[in-house]
Formats: structure tokens, sequence, C-alpha cells
């Protein structure tokens, strides 16, 4: 069986997706990469199976084109969403999408979510941007890989690093999250969700004084850039070496 280590990485990613109830029923996935073979090779969740039912044999391996290598069940229907992540965001190596309750409720707004506060900040270098939808056309010409695009270009249009900022609500939709592991990318969407909650509450605490849930409510710059570089700056402070 190939990528047996990274199998059972992408297992343990899916099946906390579900234990920490970042999608209900078979909704989301998670997958990572292998970039050392002599081509790129993913290993992702199969469409439409059960969390709970996953075995690392049920995953699916494909290539960055999305043709499969190894597996006898259909990959995850949003596989070529992962992959052109993979191919455009060369320094990540997992991703998750999940249908999280207060993340999916900004992206369904269409709202990126502002830096309130320092606990953002730890994760996120800036707003979690949000896309912009996508066009009748994109949709009817390729949905799955054109949601990976608008991403992409949400990201190269403010010169946006995807390990700064290591996830995206797609508008009408849900939240991707990604990490330099299919470990990493779980806790970044597990984050996610944590901030947007509390994004959700405090623009609801704000209402009556600040017309606008995106401006006038953000912490100063100075605090948000302390924190997050303590912790991603070349000088981090948090943690252990």
């Amino acid at each position: 069986m190939l990528l047996a280590a990274l199998r059972q990485q992408v297992l343990r990613a899916n099946q906390e997706i579900a234990r920490r109830g970042l999608a209900p029923h078979t909704f989301g996935n998670a997958s990572g990469i292998d970039r050392d073979g002599p081509e790129p090779l993913v290993v992702i969740k199969p469409s439409g199976v059960d969390y709970a039912s996953l075995t690392p044999g049920d995953l699916v391996v494909t290539n960055l084109k999305g043709e499969i290598v190894e597996g006898s069940l259909r990959p995850s229907s949003d596989l070529d969403t992962h992959t052109i992540l993979y191919r455009e965001f060369p320094a990540i190596g997992g991703i998750v999408h999940t249908h999280s309750e207060f993340a999916t409720s900004w992206a369904q707004a269409g709202r990126p979510i502002p830096c309130f506060g320092t606990t953002h900040a730890d994760y996120f270098h800036g707003p979690v941007p949000v896309t912009e939808p996508l066009t009748a056309e994109e949709v009817a010409e390729a949905y799955v890989r054109n949601t990976g695009a608008i991403i992409v270009r949400r990201f190269k249009s403010e010169n946006l690093d995807p390990i700064a900022v290591p996830g995206v609500l797609v508008a009408g939709h849900a939240p991707f999250a990604w990490g330099k592991s299919p470990a990493e990318a779980v806790e970044h969407a597990d984050v996610l969700e944590y901030i947007a909650c509390l994004a959700f509450r405090t623009a609801m605490l704000r209402s009556a004084s600040v017309p606008s849930l995106t401006s006038g409510c953000e912490i100063p710059v100075y605090v948000s850039e302390h924190h997050y570089l303590r912790k991603h700056g070349p000088k981090a402070t948090y943690g252990q070496k």
C-alpha cells in the first residue's frame, strides 16, 4: 500500500475533524501530500464515507492532476480544490475543509473575519480573508477547480502568505485551512472555528456602537503584530526551542 505513514496522518486528520465537531455527517475532508517521490502524490478522504468507519485502505491516492494512483473508492468531491492549492502553495503539506458552524456563517455572509483580539493574532497574520463569489460561468465550467482558483486569486491579489494566513472562507460555501502537515491543518481549522465564534460574539456585543463589523473594532496593529511575531517571527519566544 502506497504512502502508509501519510495515510495514517490523513486518517487521523479526518478523524479529528469529526471528533472536534468541525463537520457534521460526511461533510468536509482532509488530505496530505508527499512531495518527495518521483511525482507529488496526494492522499485524501473518499467521497461520502462516514468518518467513524474510515480506514487507511479507504483513503485514495492521486497525483496533482487528480488521477487516481491507488484506491478503489472515489476521492473527495473537493479533490480539484485540494490539488490546485497544493500546486499553487508549495509550502503546505495538509489541507482540511470543514463546514464548522461559525466559520461557515462568516463565509455565507461573505465577510472576512477581522482581527478583534490576540487569540486571532496568535494564528492568523491579519484578517481571515473571504473570496469573491464564483460566477455562473465558473460554476458551470469547473465548480470545484474554480473554487481553488478563487482562493489562489484572493491570496495573490493581496500578496498574502498562505503560511502566515493558514485559511480562507469561500464565499457562500465554507472554510478551507491548511498547514505544513495534515495535523497542523486540523489545528488551524479548529482555531479558525474558535476565532470565528469569538468574532461573531464580539461583533454582536459591539454592534450598537460600531455600524460595520469589519472596521473600527480591530485591535491595534502593533498588538496583533507583536502576538503574531512572538509565535511565528524570526525571534519567536512562544513555546520550546
